[in-house]
């Protein structure tokens, strides 16, 4: 298999997955993704200026609910078993994460079982699974039942065939990804090759790192140096009222990579937040004497007039801890302010020529139903690490 592999990405989310596998090779088949906002972003990027996708006139290109896709689409997906070589994504997360409410009646969580039921149907030769390390833990309610989502998912791809289905946790960082990104990955074949995929990822990922240029270890300041807001300032070409940042020269291996191929000289998504004075100097206090990576919380705010209930100072020195949703999660390792979108972009190695669409932040009763840009870069898999991991599918199944 060394030709016009193909594969489908479901939950794709703005296209993380995708961009590493195009990265690495891979040709998309289709993308299932809900949120229009997040569909736009991969459509834009993937479709309308790569065209990674060799999508099927029998779908329209849009944003599918894949209950809906399996509801209307069954004797379609029916015919593409024997064609697919890779089915890969991750359903959402928010009910079974550690940083949130954890509800096992989240509806969410029955997104699982969609995309069960179409493996099943499609029946590809491989499989790819990520999702948070709370999948893998037990919900208290089902505690007697000693049973995680995380082995029934693995149970399930058993019993549907892929025999040798297995699940490891994995620290992104440990793979030159400059945050602390827990993930519960799944890999599974046909073959009985899903171990050598874990191996030959595990082998190689340094002399993958080390062709693109890249440190096996990569802490904030490697990713973000060269966009700090000391480099200077524009009118932000899409916000009125907003300053971007002008970049610097590449100062590191990473940073060189992420902007390779881009001409333009205002990165994308590089807007900075209109703070208060009186935020700022809050933001001021915390760089001065807060711990780093650590989370502010409880009475530790009320020194220096922290209202939020917890925050988190960077360390440039140190990887990120996990990249979220929330913009006003963490502040920059050196300048009082929260992060840009483009600055989470690259902590989660989006390469620079990937833009982003839809509203910066959301609020209020919106919050639920959009999914704005901060939220698509959080909810992502790391494009940089989805390309090591599509080089070793490609490297095993080539060879099976």
């Amino acid at each position: 298999m060394t030709h016009n592999v193909k594969y489908i990405d479901l939950f794709a989310g703005c296209g993380g997955l995708s961009t590493g596998l195009h990265l690495a090779g891979w040709q998309g088949l289709f993308a299932v993704e809900k949120s229009i906002s997040a569909f736009s972003t991969l459509k834009a990027n993937l479709i309308d200026r790569r065209n990674h996708f060799n999508w099927p006139t029998w779908l329209a290109v849009k944003n599918w609910d894949i209950k809906d896709l399996l509801d209307q689409k069954v004797d379609e997906l029916n015919n593409l078993r024997g064609t697919v070589d890779l089915v890969v994504g991750g359903p959402p997360c928010q009910g079974f994460s550690t940083a949130g409410r954890r509800l096992e009646g989240d509806e969410r969580n029955d997104l699982v079982h969609s995309y069960l039921e179409f493996v099943e149907l499609v029946q590809p030769r491989a499989i790819l699974f990520e999702n948070v390390r709370g999948f893998t833990m037990k919900f208290k309610a089902n505690a007697h039942i000693g049973v995680a989502y995380s082995q029934m998912v693995i149970q399930c791809l058993h019993d549907l065939g892929y025999k040798d289905a297995c699940g490891k946790l994995i620290d992104m960082s440990d793979y030159g990804i400059p945050q602390r990104r827990k993930r519960f990955i799944v890999i599974a074949t046909r073959e009985g090759k899903a171990n050598s995929v874990f191996e030959a990822l595990e082998k190689r990922y340094p002399e993958y790192l080390s062709n693109r240029g890249i440190p096996g270890k990569n802490g904030v300041k490697s990713a973000l140096s060269d966009l700090q807001r000391c480099h200077g300032t524009v009118v932000c070409p899409d916000s009125k009222g907003f300053l971007s940042g002008m970049p610097s020269v590449p100062m590191t291996g990473l940073q060189k990579y992420l902007r390779s191929g881009i001409k333009l000289p205002i990165p994308d998504s590089h807007r900075f937040v209109n703070h208060t004075e009186l935020v700022e100097g809050v933001f001021a206090r915390l760089l001065n004497s807060a711990p780093r990576n650590r989370s502010i919380l409880g009475v530790e705010r009320d020194r220096y007039g922290l209202k939020k209930r917890s925050v988190t100072v960077l360390d440039g020195e140190e990887c990120a801890p996990t990249v979220t949703t929330i913009p006003d999660d963490f502040v920059h390792y050196s300048e009082p302010r929260v992060m840009t979108v483009r600055e989470c972009a690259r902590l989660q190695t989006f390469p620079d020529w990937f833009e982003f669409k839809g509203p910066y932040t959301t609020g209020g009763k919106q919050r639920v139903l959009q999914t704005p840009r901060y939220t698509q870069v959080g909810n992502a898999v790391p494009p940089l690490f989805a390309e090591m991991v599509g080089l070793a599918l490609l490297e095993v199944l080539s060879n099976a």
